[in-house]
């Protein structure tokens, strides 16, 4: 059995003042506050999410 690779991602700088898709976006990766980290599946889906928001996101 393979394992799922992952992708950790952590909100680095507030989504306040960006645009509400981009507001959507930080919440439907699971994110809440600042320096709040989530560990997600890497599929292309989250992939495009992560790069919309590239500005307020690190991923690792």
């Amino acid at each position: 059995m393979s394992e799922k690779k992952t992708v950790k991602v952590t909100l680095v700088k507030s989504p306040i003042g960006t645009n509400a898709d981009h507001r959507a976006t930080v919440r439907g990766l699971g994110l809440k506050k600042l320096n709040h980290s989530r560990v997600l599946v890497d599929t292309p889906e989250v992939r495009g999410m992560i790069k919309k928001v590239a500005f307020l996101v690190r991923a690792e």
